[in-house]
């Protein structure tokens, strides 16, 4: 079960709405979402939560780009909602690596050798090449190629009353103790 809200910073203090997800595909619609609820560019703040997995801050300030914390990035991987906020530059990947690497298998082939080449049969001591390809063959993020654990920028909400290492030590329920950090508890549970 997921929970997805938005907090933006306004002169009054805190504004929360929940959010649909529905429509939301890549991070540049997540970001324009956050945009749109923005008054005079000011800071908003984009809550996901998977109970019990992950959870996920996006803090965009005006124009400039979104700042991203999950707390549990191979958790948040296996999530639709979670890739979304998985991007190349967030997971240390050069753009469009995957695309390349896929390029790449094409034209050497699925069993590793060029045109040309004997295939490789496996004999009794090399079991293990079979068990390693099998790991190729699903689309969408490399369980293997994401870390176990927080990822992003823990200092995502620091100026806003939560330091880097209270965010580190946030499990369940991490929202909530979020807001309250922020001065916003009150407006999140009118809308959770």
């Amino acid at each position: 079960m997921y929970f997805a809200a938005l907090l933006a910073r306004t002169e009054d203090g805190w504004e929360a709405s929940d959010t649909e997800l529905d429509d939301v595909e890549t991070l540049s619609d997540l970001t324009d979402l956050a945009r749109e609820a923005s008054v005079d560019e000011d800071t908003v703040l984009v809550f996901i939560e998977q109970e019990d997995a992950w959870f996920g801050v996006i803090r965009v300030d005006g124009e400039e780009d979104p700042r991203i914390y999950i707390s549990d990035a191979s958790a948040a991987a296996r999530s639709s909602y979670g890739e979304i906020l998985l991007t190349d530059e967030l997971l240390g990947r050069e753009p469009g690596a995957e695309d390349s690497i896929a390029a790449l298998e094409e034209l050497v082939g699925l069993d590793g050798t060029e045109d040309g080449e004997p295939d490789h049969t496996p004999d009794n001591n090399n079991d293990t090449d079979l068990d390693d390809n099998d790991d190729n063959d699903d689309d969408g993020l490399d369980a293997d190629a994401v870390p176990t654990g927080p990822l992003g920028d823990t200092g995502v909400l620091a100026d806003l009353g939560l330091p880097e290492k209270e965010l580190l030590m946030l499990r369940t329920d991490a929202l909530v103790e979020i807001a309250d950090a922020l001065g916003a508890a009150e407006v999140l549970e009118t809308v959770r």
